[in-house]
This record gives structure tokens, sequence and C-alpha cells, in this order.
């Protein structure tokens, strides 16, 4: 007959028999509880011994505890099923952890609780429900806001009580707008009046409270050159010759048969041209 009637049943590591002893499977290989203990057990954050077999292992981003030594680092109250906060390696419990650390509410003067959402700008602290536009008492969350006298508006509110309008179109100017005869325009609506390009940064003049391009302004209300029938700005400093209703710039007032420059010589007239004295003594 066959002697050897059962398996040997022997601690994965040191291999003394498990025949009624306590032992702990891991991956399906059996220890006793010492080898068990030193080979895989935790070292307590708190109490710095291992946490055996028989005990709860508590844990927390890789560190662990004792279910005993799982307490709240300032009041020592136990945060076993708890909820709690950690600062620089310390574990809290929430009231520790406001007293501590939270912050208080610009608003309520309450203290926002960890975990809970809060707005924050320049230095101050809001619960969500209690960041809102100052007119209209909307919570601005998350949307754009302009602050004023230490009130802060969501966009369309601080444009309906303190944006500027335009003259133009009546909205409001919250950003590029332009002066001209000391009243607000948009960039974009203070355009010629002729042509419709836009003023802003340009050369402009103006005619009758309208303003308008050079260029439109010279087509539509310039002096017209006699030489070469363009038109004659006076802006700018350009310079022109007056000879009896008739104007010429400086570079087209010029004999009209020899093309010598007559500015600031003497000169003939036959009919509608210009000549110098020597092209005209002829006449």
């Amino acid at each position: 007959p066959d002697t050897n009637m059962t398996e040997r049943f022997d601690c994965h590591y040191c291999k003394e028999s498990l025949f009624g002893k306590k032992y702990i499977l891991r991956e399906d290989s059996p220890y006793c509880v010492k080898c068990y203990e030193n080979l895989y057990s935790n070292t307590c954050e708190e109490c710095k011994k291992p946490i055996g077999a028989d005990c709860k292992d508590l844990s927390y981003k890789d560190r662990h505890w004792h279910e005993t030594c799982f307490h709240c680092f300032q009041c020592k109250n136990s945060l076993v099923d708890k909820p709690f906060a950690a600062k620089e390696e310390h574990l809290l419990c929430t009231d520790c952890y406001s007293n501590e650390y939270s912050s208080k509410c610009n608003e309520c003067k309450k203290t926002i609780m960890p975990g809970t959402r809060k707005m924050e700008y320049k230095g101050n602290s809001w619960h969500e429900t209690c960041f809102i536009c100052y007119r209209c008492q909307q919570p601005i969350g998350t949307k754009s806001f302009i602050p004023k006298d230490n009130q802060n508006f969501c966009v369309p509110c601080y444009e309906k009580q303190f944006a500027m309008q335009c003259v133009q179109c009546k909205k409001a100017i919250t950003s590029g707008g332009v002066t001209y005869r000391e009243q607000p325009w948009h960039k974009e609506c203070f355009v010629c009046t002729g042509c419709k390009k836009q003023l802003s940064g340009q050369r402009f003049t103006s005619r009758d409270e309208f303003a308008y391009c050079l260029s439109c302004f010279c087509n539509l209300y310039a002096k017209k050159c006699a030489g070469c029938t363009n038109p004659i700005s006076g802006l700018g400093g350009t310079k022109y010759i007056s000879f009896e209703e008739r104007q010429w710039h400086n570079d087209c007032f010029n004999c009209k048969k020899c093309s010598l420059s007559l500015v600031g010589r003497g000169f003939l007239t036959e009919r509608d041209d210009i000549l110098c004295p020597e092209c005209g003594k002829d006449i």
C-alpha cells in the first residue's frame, strides 16, 4: 500500500510544515504567519511597526497605517470611514484642516471647506455660489467678468452700467474705441463718409462735420490743378500756386512749351497756357 497518503503542506518560504498551523495564501502559495509578515507586511506610518496579518491595513497614496493608528494629526480623532485631507504629509480631519488651512469666502465670510469648488481672484476667495455679478446677482462661474470699485460684474451688466456707447451704432464700447469731436466711436464704426474705409490710425479731415479720408476729400472738395487736373489738397503742407482763379501744384507750374519751372519767376499767359518770358516773347 502507498504510505504517502497526503502531500506535504509546507510554508513556501521556510519550508516548515503548515499542518495544524495558521497560514496565509499569497498568489496561490501558502506562508506561515511569521514568514508572511517578514516578507510582505507594510510598515505603519504612525508607529513604524509592521502591520501584521491579523490587523486591518489602511492605505492612502502608497502609505499604510494600522486601523488604530489612522487618526487626525491635529486632534488625534480616528479617520476610519471619515473624510479627511492631506497637508504636508499629514492627514487631518476636515474640521482641523478648515481651521488651519481653508480660506474664508470674501462674500459670506464662512470657511470654504476642502473639496468644494471655489473662485479665486487677486488673493481673495469665494464659494462658487457666492461669486456673483453685483448687478444681476447671477453666479459668474467661468464666464468673463470685469472688476470695478471692489465689485465684480458680468460683461453684459458692465456694458449696461458703465461702458460708453458708440455714436454710430449705439452699442457699448468695451475695447478699441476712438474719440472724434469729443464723442466715442468703435474703431470699426469710425469710417470715411465717402469710401467707408476705417479712419483709425489714418490721416483724415472733415467737412460739414463728416470725416473723410484724404483721397475722398480731395476728390470731392479740393481745387483741381490747371496743369495735371488732379486735386490740390492743401493738406500736409502741399505747396501750390494760385493765379486768377486757377491753381497749380508747384511741380506743375511749368512753361507750356519748354517745361521750365516758373515757380518764383516771371511768366506770361496765352489763353489757358503759361509761358516763360523767352517762349512768350513772340506772342
